[in-house]
């Protein structure tokens, strides 16, 4: 917590322990037991009684998605908030409603892990997945499982002709700073992949490297077309995952997603 990343600080490390909406007659209408997706992350700890319009401000829901539980964080601001269903929105009477996020915000760590796999050239394969959105199985459960056995599998084979790289970093911050913590190591990467979002219905989708006319674009496409599986092609652009990070001026690395 507090190291200068390049123009990024690592934030203050965020717990929850426990976390609820009660209404007048002491009932428990939002819980973090049910599922900890109900609180807004990096939640300031709150202690409160609250105005049904105050408390509104403060809730986050899905018209569109009655039944869903959106996914929100607020990382860089000082902020407290509940997501719930809209159907369960709607259900909300004025009153006044007991609010309680027992959470704490101190100096800790920024974690990430590595798995580094020697082959006959230095020259590196990067594999990153991110690790920063629990409780959502295809974002980004998904990816940590795949990226799990794809080192599994690659640790079975005998005489890598390439080395690899697989790293488990929170997105965006924990790329920025895997990069600045091992400049030197990132130049010998060739290229790579950011795996992420792969447990989900529908075609295969995969988001090009900065310079369309690299191979790791070529090869993707190839192995789809090999495999009989349509797929969704995406071009690079700066909104995304830690593709973006790693194709950063600095560095300049093809990595696919």
């Amino acid at each position: 917590t507090g190291t200068v990343i390049e123009d990024w600080v690592v934030p203050k490390e965020w717990n929850i322990f426990d976390a609820y909406i009660k209404n007048d007659q002491g009932e428990k209408l939002v819980s973090l037991e049910n599922t900890n997706l109900h609180v807004v992350g990096y939640s300031d700890p709150v202690d409160i009684r609250v105005s049904f319009e105050e408390l509104d401000e403060h809730l986050y829901s899905l018209p569109d998605q009655p039944s869903a539980i959106p996914y929100v964080t607020s990382y860089y601001s000082e902020n407290w908030g509940f997501c719930i269903s809209h159907a369960e929105r709607k259900k909300l009477i004025p009153g006044d409603y007991e609010v309680c996020i027992d959470s704490s915000l101190s100096p800790g760590h920024l974690t990430y892990g590595e798995i580094i796999l020697h082959g006959k050239k230095k020259r590196e394969i990067l594999l990153s997945t991110y690790i920063c959105h629990p409780s959502l199985a295809n974002d980004n459960l998904s990816g940590m499982v795949m990226t799990a056995f794809l080192a599994k599998e690659l640790q079975k084979i005998k005489n890598l002709k390439y080395s690899y790289r697989i790293i488990w970093v929170p997105e965006t911050i924990g790329a920025i700073s895997y990069c600045f913590m091992n400049e030197n190591a990132m130049k010998r990467i060739d290229m790579g992949l950011v795996i992420t979002t792969v447990g989900g219905l529908g075609d295969f989708g995969y988001k090009q490297s900065w310079q369309p006319e690299h191979p790791i674009n070529k090869l993707i496409e190839e192995v789809f077309l090999d495999s009989g599986n349509s797929f969704i092609k995406y071009p690079f652009d700066i909104h995304g995952s830690d593709e973006r990070q790693y194709s950063s001026q600095a560095f300049r690395i093809n990595v696919a997603t």
